[in-house]
This record gives structure tokens, sequence and C-alpha cells, in this order.
């Protein structure tokens, strides 16, 4: 299990850096300045790496046993910028401290 929670936290921070790079600089740069070089091939790059970031969820999802809402919750944070971040914390905390069952 570490091996899949190290594997999408490293994914989640590329992915979200990106994925800020690409909204911060590249779109002003696009639609302001008609300057479209960093959408052309940072673009690109975010989509081929989301798709990575999706395998290592549903990796770790496995995994974990996750429900499906909780899956697709944090598969969606990797499109909204800085939201990955937080998403990986909060992952990186389900996965270390699991819920005790009371009984």
């Amino acid at each position: 299990m570490g091996g899949a929670l190290l594997r999408y936290r490293a994914i989640a921070y590329v992915v979200g850096v990106i994925l800020i790079l690409l909204v911060v600089i590249g779109m002003p740069l696009k639609y302001a300045w008609d300057e479209p070089i960093v959408v052309e091939t940072v673009g690109p790059a975010h989509g081929f790496l989301y798709m990575v970031y999706l395998i290592a969820v549903f990796d770790l999802a496995r995994r974990t046993r996750w429900g499906l809402r909780r899956m697709l919750l944090v598969m969606l944070a990797g499109t909204i910028p800085f939201v990955s971040f937080y998403a990986e914390r909060i992952v990186t905390r389900w996965v270390r401290e699991p819920a005790t069952v009371s009984g």
C-alpha cells in the first residue's frame, strides 16, 4: 500500500503544478496576449499526466477499498487548480490513519 500511496502523492503534486502553470500562466498568455505556446506545450503534458493521475487514484482506491464516490471525488481533485494539493493531504491522512471501527 505504501508504494501506491507514494505514486499517488508524486503524481498529485506534478499534476497540480502543471495545472497551475497552465491556468495561471498559459491561459492569460493565450487569451490576453495571443501567445498560445505555453498552452500548446503544457496542455498536452497535463492531459497525459492527468491520465496517469487517474490510474494512480484507481490503484490506490482499489487497494484501500474506497467507495465509488470517494474515488471519483479524488479523481476530480486533479481538475481544479490547488485542490490536488489539498486532496493529497486528505488522502494521505485517510490511508495512514484508517477509521477505527467501533464495535
